[in-house]
């Protein structure tokens, strides 16, 4: 199996443990535009804290041992070959398509350097601490979380949440989660409002201190500083090419089999936002496809088994609302307050269990 090579599409969570679990049995090239690894889950909190947004960015040299890294985008994928923007043309036995999903800053960035991506954070930050008032459109997960992060740094902030949905997170959690984060941001001083939308998009560039009003459908005028857009992904699979093209479903997911392999491509596979597996997307079920798959290619290699992918029945979700508040919901076990939220991801963002996952050798205990 060592002369196999995998090409890994994509150095996101899911990728970049693929990649590293790889090269422990076959010839890996990862591609991927970005100079470091992003741990953008974490995002929120480097709004607030500037020099905490330095340890977001994790250098790929120090995650693989033996792999290649090739900075560049992919513009084009077919079964067995990958054409850069570089013009460089991979060739390769495997692919693992990871290219996960763009989403509105702050909660990810296309920026593809550090330093870029820091002196906007930075710019961010200085934007957000002049503002008196602030405008979060979603109240999603990731909304949510960038309204706990502000408030629990800036408590005399003024924040509204605008949510055209009847709940928060989407409703998809059960109504003892949702009605107590909707109970700690009434607490919390945060103004929300469910089952309106704006009648027109701010006038403003999102993150930019610059004072506006808009109206809303409930007939509501709002006034705000600043604004930042929390809703809104696009999956990244533009650049399948050939018999792969077919593959994308009508909102740009890929459709998978249940070994995680492009219907009707035994040699390729996908894993993450770019799927059509696990709703809501989280880095979490990434991380296990990315596991699935990369025991299935050792199998196909020695023609054992494969592995099928079981998607959780019931998902569960980790909602902290800045360093201490929050809550969570967790199959099997049920509500989980701010104290147990903190300590699971609040604390440090699961920036601790990131950067273990990435440093731990292959194979050993978590």
């Amino acid at each position: 199996m060592s002369s196999a090579t995998v090409a890994v599409v994509g150095g996101g969570y899911g990728g970049i443990i693929a990649a590293k679990a790889l090269e422990e049995f076959a010839d890996v090239v990862l591609i991927e535009p970005r100079d470091t690894f992003v741990h953008h889950n974490a995002t929120p909190r480097a709004l607030i804290d500037p020099q905490w947004a330095e340890q977001l960015f994790l250098p790929y040299s120090g995650i693989l041992r033996h792999g290649r890294v090739v900075r560049a985008r992919a513009e084009k994928v077919e079964e067995q070959s990958i054409s850069l923007d570089t013009g460089e043309q991979i060739t390769a036995d495997f692919i693992v398509l990871a290219t996960g999903a763009s989403y509105p800053y702050p909660a990810k960035f296309d920026i593809t350097d550090r330093e870029t991506a820091l002196a906007r954070l930075a710019e961010t930050h200085s934007e957000l601490r002049a503002a008196p008032s602030v405008l979060v459109l979603g109240a999603g997960t990731v909304g949510l979380e960038v309204v706990g992060e502000i408030v629990s740094a800036w408590p005399d902030k003024a924040v509204t949440v605008v949510e055209p949905g009847d709940d928060v997170v989407g409703g998809r959690y059960p109504a003892p989660f949702r009605a107590e984060i909707r109970r700690q941001l009434r607490d919390l001083g945060v103004d929300l409002r469910l089952g309106t939308r704006l009648v027109e998009t701010p006038p403003t560039t999102p993150g930019t201190l610059a004072p506006f009003s808009v109206r809303t459908s409930a007939g509501d005028t709002i006034a705000a500083d600043i604004w930042f857009r929390c809703f809104g992904v696009a999956p990244h699979s533009d650049y399948l090419a050939g018999d792969l093209a077919d593959a994308r479903d009508d909102r740009g997911r890929l459709r998978v089999t249940e070994h995680l392999r492009l219907r009707g491509h035994d040699t390729v596979f996908a894993i993450g936002d770019v799927t059509d597996v696990d709703e809501p997307k989280m880095a979490a079920y990434a991380t296990a496809q990315a596991d699935v798959v990369v025991a299935n290619i050792r199998a196909l290699a020695q023609g054992d088994e494969l592995t099928a992918y079981q998607p959780a029945d019931e998902h569960g979700v980790i909602l902290p609302l800045g360093p201490t508040a929050g809550a969570s919901w967790v199959p099997g076990t049920g509500l989980l307050g701010p104290a147990q939220t903190s300590e699971y991801k609040g604390k440090d963002m699961m920036l601790g269990a990131v950067v273990d996952r990435l440093s731990r050798p292959v194979g050993t205990a978590s």
